[in-house]
């Protein structure tokens, strides 16, 4: 037991471990039986560049048996730039099987530049429904109207690359949804006649410079939604009736202002009357000393107020109207 060679029989059985690795010949061996030429050497290079050779050889041996044309260089390279090999292989088969044309060349490029290519293969053979979410129009009767419409697409294998998603499918779809029903005279002809929103949605050629072709488009349901033009026309009654009410407050305003300053003008006159009157005594007194006005003259003047007094106080009994000044409390002077 001692005796026994424990580190070269290590050593050897690492080395084979290590050979078998760069040299898979079980993998070469199943290759040369299911028809696909691939030679020991050229995966052993597999190894060297990090490609696995059990990947490449599966995908050659599933292309080579449903008569593809591929080459052990070209899965190579689509590995190495990062591409999803069997999901190209699954792609290239299926579109083989339905007469879609589709290279290999196409496949790559589709699959490089992100889609699922096995997928778009599928929804090309098989096309599939996408819903829209709910899409909210007004009809010329201010009734506002909210569709809901299927759109059966199928992809467009030419125009995978740089087409447009199915995000810009529903986006067309709800704006000819909306102008259908926004150039519809009434909202009755729309639930009437339902078809010829898809007809005019159709009819204008929504897939251009997608990735996908519209087979269809269904109107699934349609639902009477809110009068916008009632309301509408009732948000406009209501600032009309702000912006007038906004107007009389403004000229009664205006009012008040123009009363009050005719108050003030009137207090104004009042003053003057009673500054004039109060000069009259003065002026009495003056004609007194120049010798202009005598006493019977005076006598006679109060006199003449006195009848003016009693004609008015016979005029108004009430007293309302009276003009008496000061100095005139007293009776008729004979």
């Amino acid at each position: 037991m001692n005796d026994f060679p424990v580190v070269p029989v290590a050593i050897a059985g690492v080395a084979l471990l290590v050979f078998l690795y760069f040299f898979p010949i079980s993998l070469w061996i199943t290759a040369i039986f299911s028809g696909v030429r691939v030679s020991l050497f050229q995966l052993v290079l597999m190894r060297v560049r990090k490609v696995s050779p059990t990947l490449i050889v599966n995908s050659l041996i599933t292309a080579t048996k449903a008569g593809l044309q591929v080459t052990s260089n070209e899965l190579e390279t689509h590995f190495l730039a990062g591409g999803n090999v069997p999901s190209v292989i699954k792609a290239l088969i299926s579109a083989d099987k339905a007469n879609i044309p589709l290279t290999f060349k196409q496949a790559t490029a589709i699959d490089l530049a992100g889609r699922n290519v096995f997928e778009a293969v599928t929804t090309s053979v098989n096309p599939k429904v996408i819903n829209t979410p709910n899409v909210a129009a007004v009809s010329q009767d201010g009734i506002q109207l909210i569709v809901i419409a299927r759109v059966t697409v199928r992809a467009n294998i030419t125009q995978l690359v740089g087409g447009a998603g199915e995000e810009t499918i529903l986006a067309r779809v709800g704006e000819g949804i909306v102008t259908s029903i926004g150039s519809s005279v009434s909202h009755k002809e729309v639930l009437e006649h339902p078809d010829r929103i898809s007809k005019l949605v159709l009819s204008k050629g929504l897939d251009a410079g997608t990735a996908f072709e519209i087979l269809s488009i269904d109107i699934a349901d349609i639902e009477i939604g809110t009068n916008i033009g009632a309301k509408l026309q009732i948000d406009q009654a209501n600032a009309d009736l702000k912006v007038a009410e906004a107007k009389a407050e403004e000229r009664r305003a205006m009012a008040v202002a123009v009363e009050q300053e005719n108050r003030a003008k009137t207090q104004e006159a009042k003053s003057r009357v009673v500054e004039a009157e109060a000069e009259i005594p003065k002026a009495i007194a003056d004609a007194f000393r120049s010798g202009n006005l005598g006493v019977m003259d005076y006598y006679k003047m109060r006199n003449v107020q006195a009848d003016t007094d009693m004609r008015d106080s016979i005029a108004n009994p009430g007293g309302q109207g009276g003009s008496a000044k000061p100095g005139r409390e007293e009776g008729r002077l004979s």
